[in-house]
């Protein structure tokens, strides 16, 4: 990641910027910490020109083709709207309006998707969601979701992280172990599972377990009482539950760690979630000062964290060969989408 191999290894997070363009601080804090990537927000988007001018400014800034990563989830997560990129219903009305076909009109979905990114210069995607669908999932989720059994849940999850990594943007599976049984909005408050081990390794564990080859995850911030009373970001049970038992040895991020379901301080939480073994810390719409604070608290990147890295990252490839009509004609015969979708 750093040619040469004395220089120094990247930061262990991925931060945000405030506006469209970088201000001269910003410039200076990238330039001091040099963070693994960047994500962007509704904020950080306005016209076609203005996006990829700013993902030339981060890259510039820490000297490498950093990731820069995004929510375009489609439904309530999406960060890019018309005229920038289509409005997508969400996942889980597009999976039941498919049926059958669900898995080719995810996976043409997620290529269409992919084509809109790249062209803003955007590599990655935080997706797919491999969380199960369940009665009591909370309503911030439940629609973001696939289905609600293992096996359908794996499967459209790999349609969907083909579809990107075709087009050329790298998936980040989530919420790793699993956040579909959380009865709370972990934006919010702190969601508790009550769950037996044994229900949520045959359920919960299990879409992640088959998708343990994707190149980047992201953490859950719950509780799994039945492992530990700390959220599964911190907890270094729960980790190694993911790396050993999951077998997931992707480039694992946490969720952001300016949550409400995590109660201590931003470079705490960093701190903690690093020590628990994950690779990077995700932090969003902090300060300033406040990103300097984590920067410094997660430090550099370890020998098997920059490992994970650079796997990752030798996935990122052009996009391969795509009609773009053929793939929306087809698109809407498998699944019709609302109005202005596709236009």
């Amino acid at each position: 990641m750093h040619p040469g191999g004395g220089a120094m290894s990247p930061g262990a997070v991925i931060l945000d910027a405030e506006g469209t363009r970088l201000s001269a601080a910003e410039k200076a804090l990238f330039r001091a910490t040099d963070p693994f990537g960047f994500i962007l927000f509704g904020r950080n988007v306005d016209c076609a020109y203005l996006i990829a001018a700013l993902g030339g400014e981060l890259r510039l800034a820490v000297g490498r083709v950093a990731l820069i990563l995004i929510d375009q989830e489609g439904g309530r997560v999406q960060r890019l709207r018309p005229p920038l990129a289509h409005d997508w219903p969400a996942p889980l009305d597009h999976v039941a309006a498919a049926g059958d076909g669900a898995a080719r009109a995810l996976y043409l979905r997620y290529r269409l998707i992919a084509h809109e990114l790249r062209l803003l210069g955007i590599d990655g995607n935080c997706a797919p969601v491999a969380d199960l669908a369940l009665d009591e999932t909370h309503p911030f989720l439940r629609t973001r979701c696939y289905g609600d059994t293992p096996a359908r849940v794996a499967e459209l999850g790999r349609a969907v992280a083909q579809g990107l990594v075709d087009g050329g943007v790298l998936p980040v599976v989530k919420h790793i172990p699993g956040h579909g049984r959380a009865r709370a909005d972990s934006h919010h408050e702190l969601p508790r599972v009550g769950a037996p081990l044994d229900l949520l390794e045959a359920g919960d564990f299990a879409p992640f377990r088959a998708l343990a080859d994707l190149p980047l995850g992201m953490t859950a911030h719950v509780v799994y009482e039945a492992l530990d009373p700390l959220p599964a970001t911190v907890s270094p049970h729960v980790i190694a539950l993911i790396r050993d038992s999951i077998g997931f040895d992707g480039l694992l991020m946490s969720d952001d760690i300016s949550m409400k379901a995590l109660t201590g301080t931003p470079q705490d939480n960093a701190r903690a979630c690093i020590a628990a073994g994950c690779d990077i810390a995700l932090f969003c719409n902090g300060t300033l000062a406040e990103r300097d604070r984590v920067a410094h608290a997660a430090g550099r990147m370890g020998a098997d964290s920059l490992r994970r890295a650079e796997a990752a990252l030798s996935q990122r490839r052009a996009p391969a060969d795509f009609d773009i009509e053929a793939a929306w004609a087809e698109l809407a015969a498998l699944a019709p989408l609302p109005a202005g979708a596709g236009s």
